[in-house]
């Protein structure tokens, strides 16, 4: 049985997951921690309806939960930080999962406007990468603390600037296009870009997007990157090798201490972050979940050493 905080559409693998993470001893919260002083809102989003090629990635939030909480690892990041306390997990936001959704994506905006509101930092957990043009959406819909707006760095195998794919403007090939022309950032940054199209090519150009593939990861000067920054990872944007859990499988990607140096060199504030594309039902001895637990505690360990 799931937990009453979870969205009353939690599919079958999402109930799944829970079940196995408690069978094996895994902390699963039985309800949102809420108003405990934690500097950092963890968010879920079990949202996979704007997905092409396979579905899956709804019960990405459950999962990277119990890997977080697992017996495997600890609450500390690789700088001795114990961050996993200070996580303040609010549960997900109550979705319909259905392509296309405004409706979804507006939840999505109201949910984290909510945190920013409260002077929050704010981790969300995927679901699919259409879920991030409405969390950006808030980020510029309510200054964040310097009031500027914010530099988005993006770790991905692909760059979702479709125009539309499929005929779904709300896609997760489609985010920062959608962000981009809404005024959602001053600038976009993506590494480990690996599968661009001519016409996300001519998107680039247009939008003045930084695109860094995996050969060119060592020219690119990272301290021209200038805060406030909100960082997404795509976690195809890893190796399959690094994290084969995930609908889409891209050779030749970064690895997961490239993204970690990434993590690092970035400037402060990281005001943000969303970690998006696992899919339980691809992974393998849940190996993927684990390094989307670690990156939240890496990045929750950056947001609160940088401000």
């Amino acid at each position: 049985m799931a937990p009453a905080w979870l969205s009353p559409r939690a599919d079958a693998i999402t109930c799944q997951v829970i079940a196995h993470a408690r069978a094996v001893g895994s902390r699963v919260p039985a309800r949102p921690l809420v108003h405990t002083g934690a500097m950092i809102s963890l968010l879920g989003v079990p949202l996979d309806a704007n997905s092409s090629h396979l579905f899956g990635t709804a019960a990405g939030p459950a999962s990277i939960r119990a890997a977080l909480h697992s017996g495997s690892g600890n609450d500390s990041t690789e700088d001795s930080v114990v961050v996993v306390p200070l996580l303040d997990d609010i549960g997900d936001v109550k979705i319909a999962n259905e392509r296309g959704s405004v409706a979804d994506a507006d939840a999505i905006t109201a949910a984290v406007a909510i945190q920013l509101e409260t002077g929050r930092q704010v981790i969300t957990m995927g679901g699919d990468h259409s879920i991030t043009f409405p969390i950006l959406r808030a980020f510029r819909d309510v200054t964040d603390v310097d009031r500027r707006p914010v530099t988005v760095v993006h770790i991905d195998a692909h760059p979702d600037l479709y125009d539309d794919l499929d005929g779904n403007p709300l896609s997760h090939a489609s985010p920062f296009a959608r962000a981009l022309e809404a005024g959602c950032m001053t600038s976009l940054v993506q590494f480990g870009i690996r599968t661009a199209t001519p016409h996300q090519r001519e998107q680039a150009a247009r939008w003045n997007v930084e695109m860094v593939t995996p050969r060119r990861l060592d020219r690119f000067d990272l301290s021209t990157i200038v805060g406030p920054v909100y960082l997404s990872v795509d976690l195809d944007g890893l190796d399959p090798s690094v994290a084969p859990g995930v609908s889409h499988h891209e050779p030749g990607g970064l690895t997961f201490r490239e993204v970690l140096d990434i993590i690092d060199a970035l400037p402060g504030p990281i005001v943000g972050a969303d970690v998006v594309e696992l899919n339980p039902s691809r992974d393998l001895n849940d190996m993927t979940a684990m390094v989307g637990a670690k990156l939240v505690k890496e990045i929750a360990g950056a947001m609160l050493a940088r401000g």
